[in-house]
């Protein structure tokens, strides 16, 4: 099985490209993609860039293109949900796109032509990522240790609901809009729905993992920057080396 790892920023993928072992780059669409063995299994590593075009172009040609049996995104997303704290981790299950409003044609949220509002990954599809997360949560003292220094205690793993726009939020009204709209919503960030979509059309596994890195208020932006830059690549690097090395 070949994987695909995709981040939207290099802060969030760069210590996975570098532990590419027998490693080639592919330049195609103005992306860079690393082929090699990580932890003893091939993988096709890929800094997407930000955004839902922008990643939607990257999951396209890392299936029709490097035939990638799978993919998985990595990265930061923004508290929704009043029950997280940042540090914590969002495994996807529903995708919605906060920003698709074609009314009156269709109802808000909804995908033209698609007849759904969200895409789904499976409970079975999210168990093994689930699993790492879990385990590389439980079973990293030194990293732990690290998250204290910025008071990050004590992180927890969830599954659920996550949307996605083209919008970077750090207004409190945008996400008392999304709370009211999107109910079921844990976190929001600017890609994973779209990677969802093109997964679902070419019948691609996909699982998407995300770290809360900021409250998605007011102080959003030095926050996201500063978890990015401590901490965003160790989650990214320590739970796939979790999940690869349970297939």
């Amino acid at each position: 099985m070949l994987i695909g790892l995709m981040g939207a920023m290099p802060e969030e993928i760069e210590k996975i490209i570098n532990s590419i072992q027998d490693k080639k780059e592919t330049q195609n669409g103005n992306r860079v993609y690393h082929t090699g063995k990580l932890f003893g299994h091939n993988i096709v590593a890929v800094f997407s860039r930000w955004g839902k075009v922008a990643a939607a172009t990257t999951a396209t040609d890392l299936i029709v293109n490097f035939k990638v049996d799978k993919i998985i995104f990595t990265g930061v997303a923004g508290a929704i949900s009043d029950d997280l704290n940042i540090g914590d981790v969002v495994i996807a299950e529903r995708l919605f796109q906060h920003d698709m409003d074609a009314r009156p044609l269709m109802k808000q949220f909804e995908i033209p032509l698609m007849n759904t509002t969200f895409f789904e990954i499976k409970k079975q599809e999210n168990l093994k990522i689930l699993n790492a997360a879990n385990n590389f949560i439980a079973n990293n003292s030194d990293f732990k240790n690290k998250l204290s220094k910025s008071n990050i205690n004590m992180p927890k793993v969830v599954v659920g609901d996550v949307a996605s726009g083209d919008v970077f939020v750090a207004d409190i009204a945008i996400k008392q809009n999304i709370q009211k709209k999107l109910p079921s919503v844990l976190c929001v960030e600017m890609e994973g729905a779209a990677v969802a979509q093109v997964c679902n059309d070419f019948e691609t596994p996909l699982n998407i993992v995300r770290v809360i890195s900021d409250t998605a208020t007011e102080k959003a932006s030095s926050h996201a920057m500063d978890f990015l830059n401590k901490y965003a690549s160790d989650y990214s690097l320590g739970i796939i080396k979790e999940y690869i090395q349970s297939l």
